[in-house]
């Protein structure tokens, strides 16, 4: 069954009772340039989705203001074995439809974000089965030892087993298929917000859980979530009042919001790293004019189009400066940054133009490039700048963007040549970047965002080893090695770590994460 733009009012969220607002209730008003694609927590792992969906839904372990690993829905972990944790559950803690947490939850919530559909494999992946030990205590078999588990969980929220049952939700919304649900558009987790109503694309509201079991440091009641797509637009809205935080800031716009006298523009560095995919598996690529072959397979074609890309261009005319240029797919915060690899390969038209030739493609190709227009900072900028520096090495760019609500779809179905992503690590850790976007795609969400099949036997190797390992000294070693084997064979073209611009009120406290999360728990708006 399909659903389509539905609106959901207090009345009809699955009996959750109203929420009164009174005379005195704070409301934030919070615009994007871009929408959560859903209310499905395992539908989509993509950083705006779960930032908005972490003020509904609550993982095991969380982060706190500082960003450092805290307790949430388990109060402590410990490993009975060196392939065995055991988590303690938080007791007397309940859905918003007053429906109590249990380890039923947990083993359901497994079960689903590892089955069809779902996005969130790469975070269960290294779990054989989780036993239920009693009505608050679960053990997690894994496959192998893997001693940053509790990081991995910080992105995987609980979902109440009851009420997927009852309202056909038990399998992920699936953005790949367009298949739906009724987790598409309601919610019922157990954190500090409820959702109050769904316009997909307008507006969605949200109130605070009067039975949060935790502490809610902040004093807002109500959130108001309004994407507004375009830059001006949503630099108006702020500078006129109608928001009260408004991301991402445009470049361009910086000094406009900082020199407002009733506004402050929060900046810090992101943990994303932005880059371009290839697809190098096809013997033919889908979207070329290049038949009976795949350029992409060669490697000099992938180092020509590296080295034809003018990032320090892009960072001064595109970025405004916001931006640093990266030679791996890692930012210098991450668990396993190898400082030494951070030279890229020059930009050198010629040198490319020679690649270009010894591959025998000396007139170039044509090939299409899918990018999103609504989800990084300038990202169709960005690829624009890419397709007017590819075109010095003839090569004609078919450039796509477009919203990310077709865009996520339809790269993560693989139905793509070239594109362009972003990931942050949610662990802080290499293995974050290793598993699911430079490995063989396989079983567990292994390579399940590594969306042009990169494929090293070498770097699967070292991945499964990293994970086990707990001599740091050994384990940064592996990492490098990986590091350095995906960066020579170009296995994607890393282009830069962008920068977090978050426009506000001054009368607006908020907590930015370095993963561009924005916890409303910790919002205080000041008379």
């Amino acid at each position: 069954m399909k659903f389509k733009r539905h609106l959901v009012s207090a009345a009809l969220v699955a009996g959750f009772g109203c929420f009164a607002l009174g005379a005195q209730a704070v409301t934030l008003r919070v615009a994007n340039q871009g929408d959560a694609l859903g209310m499905d927590p395992h539908s989509l792992n993509e950083s705006l989705q779960l930032s908005v969906l972490g003020n509904v839904y609550e993982p095991l372990v969380t982060r706190g203001r500082d960003y450092k690993l805290t307790p949430a829905l388990a109060t402590e972990w410990t490993q009975t074995s060196p392939t065995t944790w055991r988590f303690k559950l938080r007791k007397g803690v309940t859905f918003h439809d007053g429906t109590p947490f249990t380890a039923d939850d947990v083993i359901f919530s497994y079960e689903r974000a590892k089955g069809e559909g779902s996005d969130m494999k790469s975070y269960v992946g290294q779990i054989k089965e989780v036993k239920r030990i009693d009505d608050h205590t679960v053990d997690f078999v894994l496959n192998a030892p893997f001693p940053i588990l509790p990081e991995l969980f910080t992105q995987w929220h609980m979902m109440s087993k009851k009420w997927c049952e009852t309202n056909q939700a038990t399998r992920p919304v699936d953005r790949r298929k367009g298949i739906e649900n009724a987790a598409s558009f309601r919610a019922n987790g157990t954190g500090p917000y409820r959702l109050r109503e769904r316009q997909p694309g307008v507006r969605t509201s949200f109130v605070r859980n009067g039975n949060y079991w935790g502490m809610i440091d902040g004093n807002v009641d109500e959130v108001i979530f309004t994407p507004i797509g375009n830059d001006a637009t949503r630099v108006a809205a702020l500078l006129s009042g109608e928001v009260d935080v408004m991301e991402p800031v445009p470049v361009q716009d910086v000094d406009r919001v900082k020199n407002n006298p009733k506004l402050k523009v929060l900046q810090g560095p992101e943990l994303r790293v932005i880059f371009l995919g290839m697809d190098q598996k096809r013997d033919e690529l889908l979207f070329s004019n290049v038949k009976g072959k795949n350029p992409f397979k060669d490697k000099r074609v992938r180092q020509a189009f590296y080295q034809a890309i003018d990032i320090e261009g892009i960072k001064t005319r595109v970025m405004r400066g916001a931006a640093t240029p990266r030679a791996t797919l890692l930012a210098p915060q991450i668990r396993g940054y190898a400082p030494d690899l951070e030279k890229r390969l020059p930009y050198d038209v010629e040198a490319a133009k020679k690649l270009m030739a010894e591959a025998g493609y000396p007139n170039g190709f044509e090939v299409k490039m899918n990018c999103p227009n609504d989800r990084y900072v300038n990202d169709s900028a960005i690829c624009q700048a890419v397709a007017a520096n590819l075109a010095k090495i003839n090569v004609k760019i078919n450039l796509e963007a477009e919203t990310k609500a077709t865009y996520f779809p339809k790269i993560l179905s693989r139905n793509t040549s070239f594109y362009m992503l972003g990931w942050t690590p949610s662990t802080v850790d290499a293995h974050n970047v290793l598993y699911p976007i430079m490995s063989t795609p396989g079983e567990g969400g292994r390579g399940q965002f590594n969306l042009g099949s990169y494929s090293n036997a070498r770097v699967d190797e070292l991945t499964a080893k990293v994970a086990s390992e707990t001599d740091d000294k050994k384990r940064n070693e592996m990492i490098h090695e990986a590091l350095k084997i995906h960066q020579d064979e170009i296995g994607h073209i890393p282009l830069h770590q962008q920068a977090l611009n978050w426009g506000a009120k001054k009368n607006v406290e908020l907590v930015q994460w370095p993963d561009n999360g924005m916890p409303w728990k910790y919002v205080v708006v000041k008379p």
